[in-house]
């Protein structure tokens, strides 16, 4: 199972908002996760906590295309954290070699055709709706077998957009329009989605489903989840902090 570590270059993200906000700080941190062996280093400018705004492609490109550049000339697997199919494109030619779309294409109607262009492996993650109203959205009549649809209507969206099998990675988007309950039923029959066939990524680091009252405190919670997950047969988990989840992961 790899090991995705976050780099979030945004002043707003949920567990580290703000820590590494500048160019510097993020070279710093990647270098620190490259240390620690992480397998790919997923660098996004764009908060999607609930309730967060969104910000402008501008500004998204600022922040993370020179990150990219820097990390990717000292051989870093970079994924681009984007729901915007011109930063994905732009983050790609500035040397990173995934794109994660949390949106699974619904965000951006250009996406998953840039992604069959760009041939390059690509996450589609379940997902309803902006983060501004996604809690909204969290009413399902079995949460497993509704995820399991929508995530399969996305794969079928991106195999006709040209996408390969090959390059398509799922992700059931745990904390995404989901109470916490649905997140552990989610987890307890992540078997339903990687019996899809496809690579599955999970992102539940530090998420408030966890218990503990900051996001730091959730940290163990975490570390013990990957070690659960680990013996699943997902393709990947997506976390903050790195080596303790290479050990967890190693042992």
């Amino acid at each position: 199972m790899q090991i995705m570590g976050i780099l979030n270059v945004t002043p707003d993200s949920f567990a580290d908002g703000g820590r590494h906000n500048s160019l510097a700080a993020a070279v710093t941190r990647g270098f620190e996760m490259l240390a620690e062996g992480v397998d790919i280093v997923d660098i996004g400018g764009e908060s999607t906590r609930p309730g967060a705004d969104r910000v402008s492609e501008p500004e998204e490109l600022a922040r993370v295309i020179p990150v990219i550049e820097v990390l990717a000339k000292f051989g870093a697997v970079i994924s681009i954290d984007t729901m915007r199919a011109s930063t994905a494109r732009a983050a790609i030619q500035a040397g990173a070699q995934i794109i994660n779309d949390v949106s699974g294409g619904l965000a951006d109607p250009d996406m998953l055709a840039t992604a069959a262009e760009l041939n390059v492996p690509y996450i589609a993650m379940h997902w309803r709706g902006q983060s501004k109203d996604m809690n909204s959205k969290a009413i399902y009549n079995n949460v497993v077998e509704d995820v399991k649809k929508e995530l399969e209507e996305r794969v079928s969206a991106a195999l006709k957009a040209g996408i390969s099998k090959d390059n398509l990675i799922i992700d059931p988007g745990i904390g995404f329009a989901k109470e916490a309950d649905h997140n552990w039923e989610i987890i307890d029959n992540i078997d339903v989605f990687t019996a899809l066939g496809y690579r599955v990524l999970v992102g539940a680091s530090r998420k408030r489903f966890l218990g503990g009252d900051t996001p730091d405190a959730r940290e163990a919670a975490t570390i013990a989840l990957t070690k659960r997950l680990s013996t699943t047969g997902i393709w990947a988990v997506r976390v903050h902090s790195v080596k303790p989840h290479k050990e967890v992961v190693s042992v």
